[in-house]
């Protein structure tokens, strides 16, 4: 069997009080009041379990299908033209996969799993059109964590529009001269009577200029640093907006990057999120706690939300390109056996599908954490971004290398996959950024035991008095032990039955 421009051998639909990293200069803590410690009692936490829901399994199925029949087949062409896949866009839409209910609802899946799932699949299917199609969730993330009830009311909807009538949104964050480094965003909003006037440049935002709804984040107070920044809605169309250029990519290419620049943009008092009094209140609570370095951002929030959910879409891409290049390489046959055979091939193979596991598992902890209001103390969120970002480039670049020529050329996906990768390493914060995150998280840590040291327990008084492991039950055993010889053989094997471990 040859392998065929764009064809995917080997279909696989399995799926696999401190804060995070407080820097004063580069992406700071989210909301304490996001990521409350859940051993303070104000929620009960589902457990972590891998097992998946039906609904889960049904989700992952009916996506998966969707990414291998309808976004496979026109990957290669919108990789190549760079436009907008808006017939994906509304295929996604009839399907119940771009709707800001269908985002809410994955988001408050207590088990966490059911976002990372979605995405992992999407982005299995192609990266750029997957981020034309998850975009407007950033956007909505973003609203959800600023927005008063009403304004999330008003503007949810317009994030995506309705089957035959889509709309887009945009968040824009990045600046030319500050990304990561979220104290040197110069993107002003100065009160004018009633309204708000807004000056600033953007860069590489997604669906920038062309999106219904822009949620733009500005300084408000420029002593606070991040703490002295709003967020606003800016609907497209307004006066003063300005789409500067659409961005040629490396890679995503389907989906749309622009840069934009605002030139005394008016937007009235009810475009900022949140409304004036509690930006009021944020802002005196800042300048109050300024000395110690402390304060909220709705912004950072926003970032400490989406890792997990980039990390996903990382995997998607690892993922793609880890069975294509295993089909591959059982099938390429060199020196009398597959290559696979070889342990040159073999062996990296074995230790990305490992990478991509403990990936994947880093992502599902994360996830489930958010889900649960567990703080990110060590930097959990990072390191699933981390983890996941580095394992896609690795294992895309070896499926490149496992191909040789083949893997070099347009006849097959990978190279793509490899373009696609590589923004991952890059934006929702850069590698050395999340590093920086995890080393800061850990000493801030002060040498604290992990996670499961300070999670309040399941299982109730029973179970610390005669769960596996405690004081009682090894007491019982060591006795048993003893009388081993002096008890009838059914009252042992009964015994026994108890004891052994679950099959």
């Amino acid at each position: 069997m040859s392998l065929s421009p764009w064809r995917i051998h080997g279909d696989n639909a399995k799926t696999g009080p401190r804060r995070e990293p407080r820097s004063r200069d580069i992406e700071p803590a989210p909301d304490r009041a996001r990521c409350r410690p859940a051993l303070a009692g104000y929620r009960e936490i589902v457990t972590f379990d891998l097992t998946p829901t039906v609904a889960q399994h049904d989700l992952v199925t009916r996506v998966h299908e969707f990414a291998q029949d309808r976004i496979r087949p026109v990957a290669a062409h919108y990789d190549r033209t760079q436009e907008f896949p808006w017939p994906v866009l509304e295929e996604a839409a009839e399907r119940g996969f771009y709707s800001p209910l269908f985002y809410r609802d994955l988001i408050g899946d207590r088990t966490g799993l059911s976002l990372p799932m979605f995405m992992e699949e999407l982005f299995w299917g192609c990266a750029g059109i997957g981020l034309a199609i998850v975009m407007p969730a950033l956007a909505l993330s973003a609203i959800g964590q600023a927005a008063t009830p009403e304004q999330m009311l008003r503007w949810a909807p317009e994030c995506f529009g309705t089957p035959g009538d889509l709309k887009l949104a945009a968040l824009a964050i990045s600046e030319p001269e500050g990304g990561s480094d979220v104290r040197n965003l110069r993107t002003r909003a100065v009160r004018d009577g009633g309204d708000w006037v807004i000056d600033g440049h953007k860069m590489w935002i997604g669906n920038g200029g062309i999106a219904d709804v822009h949620v733009v984040n500005a300084v408000v107070d420029s002593r606070l640093g991040h703490r002295g920044q709003a967020l606003f809605v800016i609907p497209g169309g307004t006066p003063g907006l300005e789409l500067v250029r659409k961005l040629d990519k490396l890679g995503c290419r389907a989906s749309h990057t622009a840069e934009l620049k605002f030139d005394q943009v008016r937007v009235p008092n009810d475009h900022l999120l949140g409304g004036p009094e509690k930006l009021e209140h944020r802002l005196a609570r800042a300048h109050a706690s300024a000395q110690d370095g402390r304060g909220d951002s709705a912004t950072m929030g926003t970032f400490a939300q989406t890792r997990p959910m980039v990390a996903a879409q990382a995997l998607g891409i690892a993922r793609a390109a880890l069975e294509y290049m295993t089909d591959y390489a059982n099938r390429r046959e060199a020196f009398g056996a597959p290559i696979i055979d070889h342990q040159g091939i073999g062996f990296p193979i074995a230790d990305l599908a490992t990478r991509i596991d403990a990936a994947r598992l880093l992502t599902w902890r994360a996830s489930w954490m958010a889900a649960n209001g567990v703080p990110f103390e060590r930097g959990e969120g990072s390191m699933a971004k981390l983890a996941a970002s580095e394992v896609a480039v690795q294992t895309t670049e070896r499926a490149i290398q496992t191909m040789g020529g083949w893997g070099y050329i347009t006849d097959h996906p990978v190279e793509k996959w490899y373009r696609d990768a590589k923004l991952y390493t890059i934006f929702e914060g850069t590698s050395e950024i999340q590093r920086i995150v995890i080393s800061g998280a850990l000493g801030a840590a002060g040498g604290k035991p992990p996670m499961h040291f300070g999670l309040e327990p399941s299982g109730g008084p029973l179970n610390k008095m005669f769960g596996r492991g405690t004081e009682i039950r090894t007491r019982a055993a060591t006795a048993a032990l003893k009388m081993k010889d002096h008890v009838p053989e059914p009252v042992r094997k009964a015994a026994m039955k108890v004891l052994r471990p679950p099959r």
